[in-house]
């Protein structure tokens, strides 16, 4: 489907006031595909077509007629684009008409003064002699519509001027209402005037034939005297006589008419001169025009004007023509030089500079405007990128609001980080910040920012300047002057290496002022005095490092948005690679910080499982990590996995294993805090089971050095057995490789830590408990060689148990999976302790072996829940270092003496019972 024309619309005329007939140069837009398209034009409301000269697109030269219309529009009708608009307008001048005898101040234009006397008009062209009515008789239009006229005449006119003049159009026009007698006399009245045109010169010769005749005879007697005397010119003879008396009468003559000569000579002069001025007003106005429209900015009026005088002009060999056309490429000089400095200044739109750079092509400026222009702004540019590294480095640009490092910053910057701001030329790359953000952005933020706004502002004009300087459209964007376009073409093809070196110096700026304010240590000592000199800066988070490469990338996205050559935005990606594997480092590096500093926020208060806050708020600080990286870590277009860089791999796995290791360190060194070191403002809950109910109390109170151990290893058994795994998992769906070996690492220094620490809970218990056992022996002097028949359980065995039942309650308090663990090491303590005290003894009495199998069965059912295979075998021993019992009598009497004991203690013995009351989580 063919494409619709957009209607003619016209937006200059060259002279913009003139007399009928004056020719004028027409500009605009659209004003035909060639002359057959053109089928209208109108000046002020007079049809100029039969006058018109199709020349382009944008151009058309015609004569403007005798409108009626003082000042009217110019009117282009094509048959593609239909009725046309005009944005400018022109004056029709009228002169008045002087008379031979009228005072006038100005000379009368011969070319509208008609005389019929002397018929000096005779000879002229027709376009100077316009009788308003040829007839002589009054004019009655018709009310014919002029449609059907053409209709009826096709190719013919009703302008008697014409060369396809028709009488009987102009007297269907003009006289449709006139009568015979009137046509009539309208014939006798041509016949007159074509009378008198005839008569002109026959009517002078009439007037002085009397004097031609006198002439004649005196002539022709002059004549027969010189036959008579001879032609010699001898002195005294009549032709010499007659020489003199001419030569006297010719000095008469001379004297008498020299003045009235002279003033008609200089009369001539000054007509001859008026006229040229008349006639090439346009040359002698031309340089004040000029003056004024620059002044007005109308350098298109200028630049047709121009043109007009060189076409006309340019190669005159008239001392004063050269003297004024001199004086127009003056001042065309110097437009020249006005327009390219406005091309050169900066800021400026990309519409102006195409806007200078074609004024300079029309009025032919040396050497290669556009090229001056993309060469200015490639500098300036330049400049603005260190300007803006300046203004930061000098401290003149502060941010605002309060620095607070502490708490939750990292968290809000990356919920500031989940708004994405729209990119639109000239746009800004900046995360708009909500109405609760209180924390200063960084400095080298900041500049990464306002450098990334300068860069996107000017490099998309930057670029599409280049690309119209490739296309030629700089100079024409409807086809016209074919040989500048191809000259812009050829001129870029030679510099079009020179334009790449161009943009690798802008990105190559960009990507290392960026590396000056965030990767310091990536750029040679030569060039960290140019591009460093952050040093006093504050250090950035993983949090603001990511914000950097949000920026970076929205950056890079816009560049290549614009069709820039992926090996020009090379260096670009490489930054955002060493931007992304910083960042990584950088946040796995604050990460082991912040959790070195989780010590200081234990409360010990533990759940119903034994835990406390710490291990959660471990997990809590990895995933703040892990969620953290979230962006830095994922791949756009173009990018690679970081972490499948083999170094990067293992150094993340080193960090990883790092952080792990830390955190068990702070375990261990609450661990080994003293009693009077411990934050006495924290409560520990204690949740506390019974087979028959549960209940749950809190106990204020400062927890010891046993239960700090107690609480410690609980939570190392719940790291070990949730924590770990659950990171594991979280590593992996974020890409992290080497978990199983970072599982592995932290899952060995835990049972390390683990073990060290059950010892020591196990040394500072079971030790007291089993040293306690020889001393309650052998009170009062006991032998078990002479001793009475026993009647029970001696105290120091009960006050054992109930120092066991106490481990058990401070144990249960704590976390009741610990129990079983505990109890049976501090059972197996107290067997050991007691296998040997039975083994050192030399000799029993029969009393003295009843009364301690007695003790030794009751010990061991009392804690029969929590034997193993060590205690058993201890309890064994033990019980086989004593003599058989012997007697009937002996085996009732042990029988009834332990479950009397049994009986007694019931009430302490049932923490050793398995409870069936399984812990509440919260």
């Amino acid at each position: 489907m063919s494409r619709v024309r957009q209607p003619p619309l016209v937006t200059g005329i060259s002279p913009k006031e003139g007399a009928a007939w004056t020719k004028v140069t027409i500009r605009g837009e659209n004003l035909g595909t060639g002359p057959a398209d053109l089928i209208g034009l109108s000046i002020c409301g007079h049809n100029c077509l039969l006058t018109a000269e199709w020349m382009s697109a944008s151009k058309i030269v015609c004569r403007v007629g005798p409108a009626k219309d003082d000042k009217g529009e110019i009117i282009v009708t094509t048959k593609s684009g239909g009725l046309g608009t005009s944005t400018v307008s022109f004056k029709l001048l009228r002169p008045e008409r002087i008379g031979i005898l009228d005072q006038s101040a100005v000379w009368v234009d011969e070319m509208n003064y008609y005389d019929m006397r002397t018929d000096r008009n005779k000879g002229i062209s027709p376009l100077s002699l316009r009788p308003s009515n040829p007839l002589g008789i009054d004019i009655d239009k018709g009310k014919i519509p002029q449609k059907d006229i053409e209709q009826i005449f096709p190719g013919m006119s009703g302008d008697f001027t014409s060369e396809n003049f028709s009488a009987t159009w102009y007297l269907i026009e003009n006289h449709a209402g006139s009568n015979f007698e009137q046509l009539k006399i309208a014939a006798n009245n041509l016949k007159k005037q074509a009378t008198k045109k005839n008569e002109g010169s026959l009517a002078y010769v009439k007037g002085g034939l009397s004097t031609f005749f006198e002439a004649q005879d005196a002539l022709a007697a002059i004549h027969q005297k010189l036959e008579s005397d001879g032609t010699e010119r001898v002195e005294g003879s009549m032709t010499q006589r007659l020489e003199n008396i001419l030569n006297r009468a010719s000095e008469t003559a001379d004297t008498l008419f020299q003045e009235v000569l002279g003033r008609k000579d200089k009369a001539d002069s000054t007509r001859n001169a008026l006229n040229v001025l008349q006639r090439f007003k346009f040359l002698f106005n031309l340089p004040l025009n000029i003056e004024r429209n620059i002044q007005k900015g109308d350098y298109d009026v200028v630049i047709n004007d121009y043109e007009k005088a060189k076409s006309l002009f340019g190669s005159t060999e008239v001392p004063v023509f050269k003297k004024v056309y001199a004086e127009v490429e003056t001042r065309i000089t110097a437009l020249r030089s006005l327009l390219l400095e406005k091309l050169l200044q900066t800021p400026s739109t990309l519409h102006d500079q195409k806007r200078y750079i074609r004024y300079l092509s029309d009025l032919h400026a040396p050497g290669d405007p556009a090229w001056q222009c993309i060469d200015a702004q490639h500098k300036w540019i330049l400049q603005l990128m260190l300007n803006c590294r300046d203004e930061f480095i000098s401290g003149q640009r502060v941010g605002v609001g309060a620095l607070d490092l502490e708490g939750d910053t990292r968290m809000l910057a990356l919920g500031r980080l989940g708004h994405t701001a729209s990119l639109k030329r000239g746009g800004s790359l900046r995360t708009p910040r909500p109405s609760t953000w209180h924390f200063e952005t960084p400095q080298q933020v900041q500049f990464v920012e306002k450098l990334s706004d300068v860069v996107i502002g000017q490099l998309p004009n930057f670029w599409k300047l280049w690309i119209s300087y490739v296309n030629g459209s700089l100079f024409s964007e409807t086809g016209e002057k074919s040989g500048q376009v191809e000259k812009s073409k050829k001129n870029a093809r030679q510099r079009q290496n020179d334009f790449k070196k161009m943009i690798e110096e802008l990105t190559n700026r960009l990507v290392r002022l960026i590396r000056g304010a965030i990767l310091p240590t990536t750029l040679p000592q030569q060039e960290l005095s140019f591009y460093g000199g952050w040093e006093s800066k504050a250090e950035l988070t993983g949090a603001w490092h990511t914000q950097i490469i949000h920026t970076v990338r929205a950056c890079h996205e816009a560049l290549s948005a614009l069709e820039i050559p992926n090996d020009l935005l090379q260096v670009i990606q490489d930054l955002l690679l060493e931007l992304r594997v910083h960042c990584l480092m950088i946040t796995l590096l604050h990460t082991t910080e912040d959790v070195k500093r989780l010590a200081e926020k234990e409360d010990w208060v533990v759940d119903n499982e034994g835990i406390t806050c710490l291990p959660s708020r471990f997990e809590q600080c990895m995933m703040m990590m892990l969620q953290s990286l979230k962006e830095p870590l994922e791949i756009k277009t173009g990018e690679i996995n970081v972490l499948l860089l083999e170094q990067v791999q293992d150094q993340a796995a080193e960090m990883s294993v790092s952080i792990m290791k830390v955190f068990i360190n702070c375990l261990e060194e609450l661990s080994a805090k003293k009693d009077g070191q411990t934050d006495t403002a924290h409560s520990l809950a204690a949740d506390v089971s019974s087979p028959d109910h549960f209940t749950s109390v809190q106990e204020s109170f400062t927890p010891t050095s046993e239960q700090r151990l107690l609480i410690i290893l609980s939570n190392c058994h719940y790291l070990e057995r949730r924590t770990f795994l659950n990171l594991a998992d979280h590593f992996e769906k974020h890409g992290f490789t080497g978990t199983e070996k970072i599982t592995r690492v932290s899952v060995d220094a835990v049972r390390e830590l683990d073990r060290k620490l059950f010892d020591a809970y196990i040394e500072r218990r079971a030790d007291p408990i089993a040293g306690s056992l020889e001393p309650g022996i052998y009170a009062g002097y006991f032998d078990w060689r002479d001793c009475q028949t026993p009647t029970g359980v001696r105290n120091y065995l009960k006050e054992a148990l109930v120092n066991v039942i106490t481990v058990h309650a401070e144990v249960f308090t704590v976390s009741k999976d610990l129990v079983p663990r505990v109890l049976s090491k501090i059972v197996e303590s107290v067997a050991d302790e007691m296998c040997r005290l039975m083994q050192c003894v030399s000799s029993f009495s029969r009393n003295g072996a009843l009364q301690a199998r007695l003790e030794l069965c009751a010990l061991r059912d009392a804690v029969a829940t929590y034997l193993n295979t060590e205690s058993n075998a201890s309890f064994k021993l033990a019980l086989d270092a004593l003599p058989q019992l012997q007697s009937g009598a002996d085996k009732k009497l042990l029988e009834e003496l332990l479950n009397k004991f049994k009986s007694s203690m019931q009430l302490q013995l049932t923490c050793f019972q398995p409870s069936s009351v399984q812990p509440v989580k919260r």
